[in-house]
């Protein structure tokens, strides 16, 4: 572990701090080059723009930017340790989106002393950007925050803690299902955690056919059950009519757990008490709710999952957000809208079922990988991942209304070079 900390220490300060940086799009070697960047020539797009906002996209680069944004309080599983803090986080997602998507991303630490004035900071930069993904910010704040700039901004916003787990999450446990030979209609769910990954991924998997009176979410106090007069508005719509009370209860014959809490909540006597073939979605991080080797060897009949790199079927945002935003932004969609999150989802299960490349399996060290229990979700490495994903979203998009572009003629995308 030591060797790990210094090695991420050095990776972000050598041989310069920090993970991206600005790079030029057009010559600046001449006079004339800057007469057109900058003075005289500037003003030609400046009146253009004037004219029609939507100038602002041929002549600049906001059709292809996104702000990742944080207030820094809810870090990882660190907590609220301020927005500077959050910045290495902030400035890996503006990597990743670089790296999967060809999406140019800047991020924005914004020291707020309440969710209004984040919301009112946000609101007025964000004509700046193409989209906006919210991260690590704590619940149940980042609801309303999320909701009010969906309302007030004319770009997506999205909150990758929310949806960006939901949609990996969704993809892997319809596998997961299907392998197991069990119907989603049919499935009862114990969720372990009440914040806002817990609340987005039920609330996806609900969407995609799960029936809300089979879910049993339980929180720091329990069970939420009817019963309890203690809810706020985004658990009470999961309470249940039940006399289930703690997680011992809940996880007697269900058939699936997702846990989105802490490390080591659950125990082998728990996990045996599920039903036959059941579906185990540990995805604490960097400690999942139950180790896998814990799992496995109380059941040799489930399917396990966590958020880690080092075990099978890593539950990763990585395999959505760049995508997903790729799709969006192609489209000019005005929203990332509940179709566009199934439509990623759906694209990502179907891929974890077609061959896998030489070159894939050697970026992890394997011989082969094949659909099954150990493998339910594709592996962030996949290149296939920028077309199949982008492609679902920006058709999603462009079929519900929401996209201000035709589906674009160079879709879906094989490699880096159409983008």
């Amino acid at each position: 572990m030591t060797d790990m900390k210094q090695a991420a220490l050095d990776y972000h300060a050598n041989p310069k701090p920090g993970k991206i940086a600005v790079s030029l799009t057009k010559p600046a070697q001449t006079a004339r080059d800057l007469s057109l960047a900058y003075s005289p020539g500037v003003a030609e797009p400046v009146r253009e723009i004037a004219k029609d906002p939507e100038n602002a996209y041929k002549y600049t680069g906001k059709g292809n930017l996104v702000a990742v944004i944080s207030d820094g309080t809810a870090i990882l599983g660190l907590g609220d340790l301020g927005p500077l803090a959050s910045k290495p986080v902030m400035e890996g997602k503006s990597l990743l989106f670089k790296r999967f998507a060809g999406v140019d991303s800047i991020d924005i630490e914004v020291n707020s002393e309440s969710p209004q004035a984040f919301i009112d900071t946000v609101k007025r930069i964000a004509d700046t950007f193409g989209g906006i993904n919210l991260e690590d910010i704590k619940a149940p704040e980042c609801f309303e925050i999320e909701k009010v700039l969906i309302e007030q901004c004319n770009i997506p916003v999205f909150h990758d803690d929310q949806h960006g787990t939901a949609i990996v999450t969704v993809a892997g446990m319809l596998n997961a299902l299907e392998i197991q030979g069990k119907k989603i209609e049919d499935a009862k769910i114990v969720v372990l955690g009440a914040g806002a990954a817990a609340i987005a991924c039920t609330k996806l998997l609900i969407s995609a056919g799960l029936k809300p009176e089979h879910v049993y979410m339980i929180d720091r106090t329990g069970v939420i059950h009817a019963g309890r007069t203690d809810l706020n508005q985004y658990k009470a719509m999961f309470a249940v009519e039940t006399d289930k009370r703690t997680l011992d209860d809940a996880l007697d014959g269900a058939d699936i757990f997702l846990g989105l809490s802490g490390p080591n909540l659950v125990t082998a006597e728990q996990i045996k008490k599920m039903a036959p073939n059941p579906i185990v979605f540990a995805c604490s991080n960097p400690d999942p709710e139950i180790a896998p080797a814990i799992a496995n060897a109380a059941r040799n009949d489930l399917i396990m999952a966590t958020g880690r790199s080092d075990f099978p079927n890593q539950v990763n945002n990585v395999l959505g957000f760049p995508f997903i935003f790729r799709g969006a932004l192609d489209v000019r969609a005005k929203v990332i809208n509940e179709e566009m999150k199934l439509a990623a989802a759906h694209a990502i299960k179907d891929l974890a079922k077609e061959p896998v490349s030489k070159e894939v399996c050697d970026a992890y060290g394997v011989d082969k990988l094949e659909f099954g229990k150990d493998y339910i979700i594709p592996k962030p490495m996949d290149p296939r991942l920028l077309g199949v994903v982008s492609a679902a979203v920006a058709k999603a998009a462009v079929d519900t209304g929401v996209a201000k572009l035709p589906f674009p003629a160079n879709y879906p995308l094989k490699s880096m070079a159409d983008i």
